[in-house]
């Protein structure tokens, strides 16, 4: 059994997740009205996985009998000015994320949770891969500048992401 403070750290944890992917899809809407589907199809699968990690969730806390309260998630940001804008923000916000799953993983520590640690730790290393793609992102776009050519170029390559799931197959 999960105990009382675990469960409501993941219930929390769960609301970011899907905020993230809500905030992924608003981010994905700016990119296609720009025409820029390459990065519209990047933050589509960065949503489509923020979903997979609030489930992942959702399961551990069925599965240590621990009850799922969803509540309310806020609007995200719609409105930006540049990729780059766009690309910074999902950059500060995969950053928060991962400051809130240290906090999880300290909690579960701090609980004796071991099932919990183990979650944690999976989370702990995909927060590693979330920030360094989209920081990578966020570099290229600093060095592209202005150039319409670079970020098309960038655009191009965004597009051939394959979803997470089709990435572990191949290996």
């Amino acid at each position: 059994m999960v105990s009382p403070e675990v469960r409501d750290a993941i219930n929390q944890q769960i609301k970011h997740e899907f905020y993230a992917a809500y905030l992924y899809l608003g981010m994905m809407t700016y990119f296609e009205s720009k025409s820029l589907s390459g990065f519209g199809h990047w933050m589509r699968l960065q949503a489509q996985e923020e979903v997979a990690h609030a489930m992942r969730l959702v399961d551990f806390l069925i599965d240590r009998g621990g009850d799922v309260e969803l509540g309310p998630i806020d609007a995200p940001q719609l409105d930006f000015e540049t990729p780059l804008e766009v690309m910074k923000a999902a950059l500060g916000h995969e950053q928060k994320v991962t400051a809130s799953i240290n906090d999880l993983y300290a909690l579960a520590v701090e609980q004796n949770d071991y099932p919990a640690q183990v979650l944690m730790q999976w989370f702990v290393s995909e927060q590693v891969e979330e920030e360094k793609n989209a920081g990578e992102i966020v570099d290229q776009l600093e060095l592209a500048g202005g150039s319409a050519s670079a970020l098309l170029v960038i655009d191009g390559r965004l597009a051939d992401r394959v979803p997470e799931d089709e990435e572990e197959g191949s290996a």
